[in-house]
This record gives C-alpha cells, structure tokens and sequence, in this order.
C-alpha cells in the first residue's frame, strides 16, 4: 500500500523541490557563479551570521527533511535499497543538481548542501527500513 503511494507522490515530489532549488524561496539570478566548498564551515558560519532562528531552521534543517523521501527509493529500484549504491547515485544526482545551480546562477554550488541532502536521505533509508520491519503489512 505505502509502496504504490510513494510511486505516485516521489514524481511530483521531485519536480517540485527542484522548483524550490532553482526559482522558489524569493531565488534571482546572482551577478557571478557563486560556488562554497569548504565543508561544515559556510554552515557553521551561516548559523553564526546574525540570523533569525527561524531562517536557520528552514534552511539548514529543510536540506535535511526535504531529502528523506529520497531514502525510499529502493521500493522503486529494487538495486538502491543497498546503502553504498543509493549514495553512490545520489550524490551523482545531487552534485549535478548543485553544478546546474552554479552554471545558471540561480543557486550555489554548496558541498554543505550535498552533506545535509545526504544525511537527509540516509534517514530516509533507516526510516524505510524501520518501516519495513515494525510495519511490513502496510508496506506492501
């Protein structure tokens, strides 16, 4: 049941968070290709900036949240219920996703953001298969 739910919601889904990573959230085109590489730093420096709690938390706890779903991509491609594998792809996905953001300015390339996007989906994947074993009849 939740299998054939989450086939139909990860489509819309995707297409819309990468709305929000290229034109949602009051985003404009930057004057120059912006790119941070340094990691855990630009966020630890952004935390520190003098900013609202409220804009910490959306921003550096929604690159988190907003990348669970992604750990459940194994109910679609059976080969990515494998750690290693579904890191492996996305990371591929999101590094291109974050070099897009840079080429067109309408983002930063962020190593953070492909950390925290990371993690988001690694707690995808531990709440899938959390799911699976206490709730295997709803999974279907």
């Amino acid at each position: 049941m939740l299998k054939k739910i989450y086939k139909i919601f990860i489509v819309p889904y995707t297409l819309f968070l990468l709305y929000l990573m290229f034109l949602g959230m009051g985003r404009f085109r930057y004057e120059d290709n912006l790119i941070t590489v340094e990691p855990i730093f630009s966020t630890i420096n952004f935390i520190q900036g003098g900013r609202q709690l409220k804009e910490i938390v959306t921003i550096v706890v929604g690159n988190i949240v907003m990348f669970i779903p992604f750990g459940f991509l194994g109910w679609i491609f059976p080969k990515l219920r494998d750690l290693q594998l579904l890191f492996f792809n996305f990371i591929a996905a999101i590094t291109i996703v974050e070099a897009l953001q840079y080429f067109t300015r309408m983002g930063i390339f962020e190593v953070d953001d492909i950390i925290l996007n990371t993690f988001g989906v690694y707690l995808g994947w531990l709440l899938c298969r959390f799911m699976e074993k206490k709730f295997s009849y709803l999974v279907l």
